[in-house]
């Protein structure tokens, strides 16, 4: 139970012609009688908070940057009219900054015996589980001079879920894939490619195509069309590990790997081949493995919404144990992973024949922007030194991807907003030539 500041400030001017003297509720209240006969009768009037009853209903996923509503419905069980400021409190990274006092304080009033809703909006800035914290009501009397207040437990979660921004670019990569599969005019054929139908000979078309069988017995030269191979494994591989966390922009690597794994994976399933995940550093930190086309997306989604870089150096030798298990037949293993010359030399390089000698290996790593910037740099000592730093890092970077090329790996270096795309061109590429 608690005085509000509409009581406090009556009291005092109340007290005022008295004189002097050390300011109490006691003493006051002795003076001001009628204000002491107010605030009793305020409180008998105010509506028990402990007695209200509240239920939570309303969305409990979200993609990051996009809002979610949580809907509080407060049921007034009491005989007394409830005139109330709500709290409904969650984690700071609910909302954007500046937002919480706008998006988590109602007000709302309740006659006795009903029920009304009161809707918070969650716009949450990290990925992962939202947790509802406490709900604490103050419920005022008429003359709102006096308040009761208390807090209840209402439990509700919101999962934050990867924002999947390179979606955008998956309706022209399907318009390739439509292409490598024979469903427009341009044919391609490579080692490992189905045999699909017959179709007249157009000047252009690959002669070895030709089909000196079936020519003969027709007017016309008939050739062949393929088909990429369908029903193939692949398995996305994401490093967790140290350099994941390195923040390249606005977001650590690692999300931007989760974005162009989705993207591969939307492409990969539309294609019909099978994509499983891993998520590794020191331990298995997710894994989703036989899911039907339909279900890929949303799994692989809700497996990468708690996914956090952990500040441990990963486990190579680790990790490609467990992708030989997760991938027991031949396979495209999806690494994405760091190109720092460091971890792949030390790490990686060593256990990298034992991949390669099963399966087709792709490494795609996120490169930081910054430093092509500071390549470029000129007009003064410091940016001339900058520069020739980030020339230096950019030669380094190169001669490790070099290094996993020679050992028949596909490698994808590109900054975060070309990475998506990047790799699924690289798909299209390894389906297209039969690779996979």
């Amino acid at each position: 139970m608690a005085f509000t500041g509409r009581a406090a400030l009556l009291a005092a001017l109340g007290a005022l012609p008295v004189g002097i003297w050390e300011p109490s509720w006691t003493g006051i209240l002795a003076v001001n009688a009628p204000l002491a006969l107010a605030c009793a009768c305020d409180a008998a009037l105010a509506a028990p908070v402990r007695r209200l009853g509240l239920t939570r209903s309303g969305d409990t996923s979200v993609r990051l940057g996009e809002s979610a509503d949580v809907t509080l419905t407060v049921t007034n069980s009491s005989g007394r009219p409830l005139r109330a400021r709500l709290r409904d409190a969650w984690p700071p990274s609910s909302w954007e900054p500046g937002t919480e006092v706008t998006s988590s304080r109602h007000r709302l009033t309740v006659p006795a015996g009903e029920r009304r809703r009161v809707t918070t909006r969650l716009r949450p800035t990290r990925r992962g589980d939202r947790q509802a914290d406490r709900v604490t009501i103050r419920s005022y009397g008429p003359l709102g001079l006096f308040a009761r207040q208390g807090n209840h437990k209402v439990p509700w979660s919101v999962r934050v879920l990867p924002p999947f921004t390179s979606r955008k670019h998956l309706p022209s990569k399907l318009a390739r894939l439509r292409e490598l599969d024979g469903r427009t005019s341009v044919l391609t054929r490579g080692e490992g490619t189905e045999f699909d139908s017959l179709r007249e000979y157009v000047p252009g078309d690959d002669t070895r195509s030709i089909d000196w069988r079936a020519t003969a017995r027709r007017t016309t030269v008939a050739v062949r069309t393929w088909r990429p191979e369908r029903d193939r494994h692949i398995l996305l591989a994401l490093d967790t590990g140290r350099t994941s966390a390195g923040r390249v922009g606005d977001a650590p690597r690692l999300d931007a790997s989760m974005d162009a794994a989705l993207l591969l994976a939307a492409l990969a399933s539309r294609a019909g081949d099978r994509v499983d995940l891993l998520a590794y550093d020191r331990r298995v930190r997710a894994l989703v493995q036989g899911r039907a086309a339909g279900d890929v997306l949303p799994s692989l989604v809700n497996a990468m919404a708690g996914l956090e870089p952990e500040l441990v150096e990963t486990d190579a030798r680790g990790l490609a144990a467990i992708a030989l298990r997760t991938a027991p037949r031949r396979s495209l293993i999806v690494l994405l992973t760091s190109l720092d010359a460091a971890p792949v030399e030390e790490c990686l390089l060593p256990v990298l024949s034992g991949l390669t000698q099963r399966h087709t290996v792709l490494v795609a790593s996120v490169a930081d922007p910054y430093i092509a910037r500071m390549a470029k740099a000129r007009g003064n000592t410091e940016a001339v030194y900058e520069a020739a730093a980030a020339a230096q890092a950019q030669t380094e970077r190169h001669r490790t991807a070099e290094q996993l090329r020679r050992r028949g790996v596909t490698v994808v270096d590109a900054t975060p907003d070309d990475l998506a795309p990047a790799l699924a061109d690289a798909y299209l590429a390894l389906k297209a030539a039969g690779r996979l």
